[in-house]
């Protein structure tokens, strides 16, 4: 799975770190490295939890819409 991250300089040093594509997964770090690291676990615990939600029933109708 690819994923576009935004890594930015913090004011305070260090980087934060975010992936626009999942709202609300952000990290940080004191080297690109490490927040590059940090994003990683940050992402897998996203995911995880997505693939804890509830699964619709069977008789949903499940669509799409483009914005």
């Amino acid at each position: 799975m690819k994923l576009k991250v935004i890594l930015e300089p913090s004011e305070e040093g260090g980087f934060t770190i975010y992936v626009p594509s999942l709202p609300g997964c952000i990290s940080e770090g004191e080297t690109e490295e490490e927040a590059l690291t940090n994003i990683r676990e940050a992402i897998e615990l996203y995911l995880e939890d997505i693939e804890d939600d509830p699964q619709p029933s069977e008789k949903a109708k499940v669509k799409e819409l483009v914005l």
